[in-house]
């Protein structure tokens, strides 16, 4: 009992380190606005942009990243999407222009698109069902860890190693997250090909479905 316990704690902290980081990425272009302003001399669309950017790149892969947890698994797809992410934040340490900061963000996106959602997942499955919406609760609290992260300690970072310093930490950050899911988090059985073909079904069914449909503006705007 105890051991299965500590596998849960650790595959929980795993989980949470990834997501952790998916946060801290997320909003830490407002803390980064008066330097990256000086710098590229950007206007105020261009910051809503480039927070944008990670979102475009985040919505684009939810319905995909949904179809490939079912599939594969936590392990394979937050692993694999996290090297995207890992491009992604050097590409953007190491940004010339607007442009590249711009695309590095909606890679950024891609990247941890499944830090959240493939938690969930996992521990839908390796979790008793007692524990998992305390686990589901505890992956928000991580979330809010990660949003202050991305305030005072980088404002306090910012004027001593400077913002692509940063990115560069947190690329670093991202590599040992892709290592400790590698090693740390358990394989998922593969389903087969006519479960995937049922999914499908299922997922044209819901663009189908009226009440859908009608709660698609709501949520878009």
């Amino acid at each position: 009992m105890i051991n299965k316990i500590n596998k849960s704690i650790l595959i929980f902290s795993v989980f949470a380190f990834g997501f952790f980081i998916s946060n801290l990425l997320r909003s830490i272009t407002a803390t980064l606005t008066p330097a990256l302003s000086t710098e590229f001399n950007l206007s105020a669309a261009n910051l809503g942009l480039l927070a944008g950017g990670y979102f475009l790149g985040f919505s684009l892969m939810q319905i995909p990243t949904g179809m490939l947890l079912d599939r594969f698994g936590p392990k394979k797809v937050i692993r694999y999407l996290l090297i995207i992410a890992l491009v992604g934040t050097i590409s953007f340490a190491f940004a010339k222009s607007f442009v590249g900061l711009l695309i590095s963000r909606i890679f950024i996106g891609v990247g941890v698109a499944a830090c959240l959602m493939g938690p969930l997942t996992g521990y839908r499955v390796w979790f008793e069902e007692k524990y998992q919406q305390r686990a589901n609760s505890w992956m928000l609290m991580v979330a809010n860890l990660g949003f202050v992260a991305s305030t005072l300690p980088v404002q306090i970072l910012l004027p001593i190693i400077g913002w692509r310093s940063i990115f560069l930490i947190i690329a670093s950050l991202i590599l040992i997250s892709i290592i400790l899911i590698s090693i740390l988090i358990p394989s998922w059985e593969t389903k087969r090909d006519e479960e995937q073909n049922n999914n499908l079904q299922n997922l044209s069914h819901i663009w189908k479905n009226k009440f859908f449909i009608s709660l698609v503006p709501l949520a878009f705007f």
